[in-house]
């Protein structure tokens, strides 16, 4: 049944706060129209099986025109669809029969930066120094005699400097601009009143086309310390977010202005329009700012995501989100992975089961029956959770990360930028595997090669093969999606912990549900009326690496 919270609803009912959303990765979901790359005629196409499954609705990933220098987040035009996806058209078409089907839409804004092919960027290029249109950007000078060096130190999330130096348009060796990503994704400088101005009309011009929420990428990063100070990184150069404190290119508190502007902005759309933040920030407590009543509804809670398959690990975060969430009213949004994360089959199968950076466990060899008993067991700890949950395409599936794609098929900035040091994210966007015994699965048609290579070992975990068997994992989702959904006040009740041996989380939703899992080495014994359990129970012993729902009644 479709949600439709009234303006007048109660914060508790709003939609976004119970909701459980699908993330769409365009180019790698569904071939419509048989070259190779995903599109939305694609996705349109497969929107039933997204009902079938039982999720509450959708974020699509960028679909804006794009060079695809990082996978379509190098954004030249964010009010049209890139031609590789289609039309806005067939944009409308999508959120139509999804909002027919009771699917929400929530599609990616990315307003750090631009494409280095926007207009903007390009009018910059062409206009000299201290001009309007160099303006909207971060362009400085450079440090030393003839300034050929940065203006500050400041690195690259995908390696290296974050500044790049242009050739002025006489030719002569000119400023250098700011990009916190690729050097093709010029970061915007959200202190410019015409950039604040302009995404006004940006929302403004989605909102209109009946999209439900954006997902605002990068979010901690639209934020830049006054005078661009040099960062203290403690000697580690790497982009690890979650360690960094009092940053000044990241999570720089003047980010929350723009929040506030935009959420007034929404909230003139009846109440029912939705913001959710991508930050990757230093714990629940700076995770929360981003959550207060006039800012963004809810953010991914990234800390979960990258904890270990540790008991102790993940009660803290949880623990510290219910903590810090609670006081703001708002409803936490629990989740695994996403298209820049490492897929949790393999993650849960390696002897590192962190995830803090992308490197992390890169290299070490993934026991997939293992990763696959975790995960399985993951996704009912997460569905339990009070609040939201979100779920990357392939998850329900179980698909692990392709760690063998060819150097040279790679895509990722990172592989490039890093020399080869980082594979990247490639191996997690890997197209999806809907049907038959060899590629492409049916994501193209026979014969057709895909953007990126399926392994043939997929051919066990087609939607296909898994929808009619009941111990697959499109199932187990299935069934906890419906679980969910029928058990009514299960997404809105509390959580209080039971006492549980070490290496055991175990707890109540009131009187509606009770969640075990075991991540300890030993069975551990269990009573009660089992709902749905992520593996075969033991007789009256729940194994390791085990989820178990149980009935209160």
């Amino acid at each position: 049944m479709p949600r439709d919270p009234s303006p007048e609803s109660p914060p508790q009912e709003a939609w976004w706060r119970s909701a459980v959303m699908y993330q769409v990765y365009p180019r790698s979901f569904a071939d419509g129209n048989g070259d190779g790359e995903g599109d939305l005629p694609g996705l349109r196409a497969r929107l039933p099986y997204l009902a079938e499954l039982g999720v509450d609705g959708i974020w699509i990933s960028p679909w804006y025109p794009s060079p695809m220098a990082d996978g379509g987040y190098d954004v030249s035009d964010f009010r049209d669809i890139h031609p590789m996806f289609g039309t806005l058209e067939d944009a409308d078409a999508v959120v139509r029969d999804a909002h027919t089907l009771g699917l929400r839409v929530i599609t990616d804004l990315v307003p750090n930066h631009t494409s280095d092919q926007h207009p903007w960027f390009q009018a910059a290029l062409a206009a000299g120094p201290g001009s309007p249109e160099r303006a909207r950007y971060f362009f400085r000078d450079g440090q030393g005699e003839s300034g050929e060096r940065p203006p500050n130190n400041w690195i690259s999330a995908f390696g290296g400097p974050a500044w790049t130096r242009i050739t002025e348009p006489d030719g002569s060796p000119g400023q250098w601009y700011l990009h916190s990503f690729a050097p093709e994704q010029p970061d915007l400088d959200w202190s410019n009143h015409e950039v604040l101005s302009d995404f006004d009309d940006v929302l403004r011009f989605w909102f209109d086309r009946g999209i439900d929420g954006l997902r605002i990428d990068a979010a901690p990063a639209m934020g830049k310390k006054a005078g661009l100070p040099d960062a203290d990184y403690g000697g580690v150069l790497q982009f690890r977010t979650v360690d960094w404190v009092d940053n000044p290119h990241w999570d720089v508190d003047t980010v929350h202005d723009v929040f506030r502007r935009w959420r007034a902005l929404a909230d003139s759309y009846g109440g029912d329009r939705v913001f959710v933040a991508e930050a990757v920030v230093n714990g629940a407590e700076r995770l929360s700012r981003y959550l207060r009543p006039d800012e963004m509804h809810t953010a991914f809670n990234f800390p979960y995501m990258k904890s270990a398959w540790d008991a102790d690990d993940l009660r803290a975060v949880i623990d510290a989100t219910l903590e810090f969430f609670a006081p703001l009213g708002t409803a936490s949004t629990w989740v695994l992975t996403s298209h820049d994360e490492i897929r949790p089959v393999t993650r849960y199968g390696r002897a590192t089961t962190s995830s803090a950076f992308i490197t992390d466990g890169e290299g070490e060899v993934s026991d997939l029956v293992l990763g696959t008993r975790r995960a399985r067991a993951a996704a009912l700890l997460m569905l339990a959770l009070p609040g939201g949950a979100y779920i990357y395409q392939g998850e329900e599936l179980g698909l692990p990360q392709v760690d063998d794609l060819p150097d040279e098929v790679l895509q990722d900035p990172m592989f490039a930028r890093s020399g080869g040091q980082m594979r990247g994210r490639d191996g997690c966007r890997v197209p999806m595997p809907w049907s038959g015994a060899e590629p492409p699965f049916g994501f193209s048609p026979p014969g057709v090669q895909p953007w990126l290579p399926q392994p043939a070992a997929w051919s066990a975990l087609t939607a296909e093969v898994e929808q009619d068997d009941p111990a697959s994992m499109l199932s187990l989702y299935r069934e906890a999606l419906r679980l969910r959904r029928e058990a009514s006040g299960l997404h809105l009740t509390g959580l209080e912990w039971r006492a549980a041996p070490a290496g055991v989380l175990d707890f109540d939703r009131s009187s509606v549900l009770r969640c075990v899992v075991n991540l300890s080495r030993d069975a551990v014994p269990l009573t009660g009326r089992v709902l749905l359990s992520s593996m075969p129970l033991d007789g009256g012993a729940l194994p390791p690496d085990t989820a178990v729902w149980l009935s209160r009644d």
